[in-house]
């Protein structure tokens, strides 16, 4: 069995690393480049940088930004936001991404998720959905969370794994930020469903959670970002803690 990935996450607005709760009440918690190479010395097993408003305010990921990242860093890390054709993947993965993350261009032109794939490789190609539960089906939200679509999430899931999709990450827009627990049970019916590896987000609290999100969710990552910014779970500590209970981490 492939050892189990713990992925912090970090959220970038203005070159500032940034939290908020259900997508909203922003907060700036750091130094993307610093917190990224605290990470990477602490255990981490990858990052993810996603630039929260690069989509809704039309802007482009700043390929300067993960240069930096890359100099300071010894572990993969994606990048997403503001990748809207294949040119602005080539761009970012050429200044030193190991993957790049597309969310609302993959939902506005699905063809994007075949072309970056067939250029670069499916490992290259994470798409991103934030979906939320309303009235007992998992609605698509696009645009930083803003903005709901026409589409479902099992079923879109499966549309990107079969456009060469690498991996898929889940935020659940209900759980994220609450730090009451994954939502395992969409979790578990994705990962049973798709082939490919399906990162967990939102609603990382404490230590059972991952336990809880890697055994009854089966994901193959989980994502957390204000645990980890905060210290309130440093990443050696949680590795150790999912050991003894027989979680397979690196």
């Amino acid at each position: 069995m492939l050892a189990k990935r713990i992925i912090p996450c970090l959220d970038v607005r203005d070159g500032m690393t940034v939290k908020g709760i259900n997508f909203v009440d922003i907060k700036e918690v750091g130094d993307p480049v610093e917190l990224g190479a605290k990470y990477a010395r602490d255990g981490a097993d990858e990052l993810v940088y996603l630039d929260i408003t690069a989509s809704h305010e039309k802007r482009k990921l700043f390929a300067d930004l993960v240069k930096r990242i890359a100099a300071n860093l010894n572990i993969p890390f994606s990048v997403g936001g503001g990748i809207n054709e294949v040119k602005d993947a080539d761009v970012l993965l050429s200044a030193g991404a190991d993957k790049v993350s597309i969310n609302t261009a993959a939902i506005k032109n699905p063809q994007l998720i075949s072309d970056i794939a067939s250029g670069f490789g499916s490992q290259f190609v994470i798409v991103a959905i934030d979906a939320r539960l309303e009235d007992a089906r998992w609605r698509v939200y696009i645009n930083g969370g803003r903005i709901p679509v026409d589409k479902e999430l099992f079923s879109w899931a499966h549309e990107v794994q079969e456009r060469g999709a690498g991996e898929i990450l889940f935020t659940s827009m209900n759980h994220d930020g609450t730090k009451n627990g994954f939502a395992c049970d969409a979790l578990r019916e994705l990962s049973e469903s798709l082939s490919i590896p399906v990162i967990a987000s939102g609603g990382a609290g404490k230590e059972e959670h991952f336990e809880e999100v890697f055994t009854r969710g089966k994901a193959d990552a989980a994502l957390a970002a204000s645990i980890f910014h905060y210290n309130e779970i440093p990443v050696p500590v949680l590795k150790e803690y999912l050991r003894k209970r027989n979680v397979n981490v690196r």
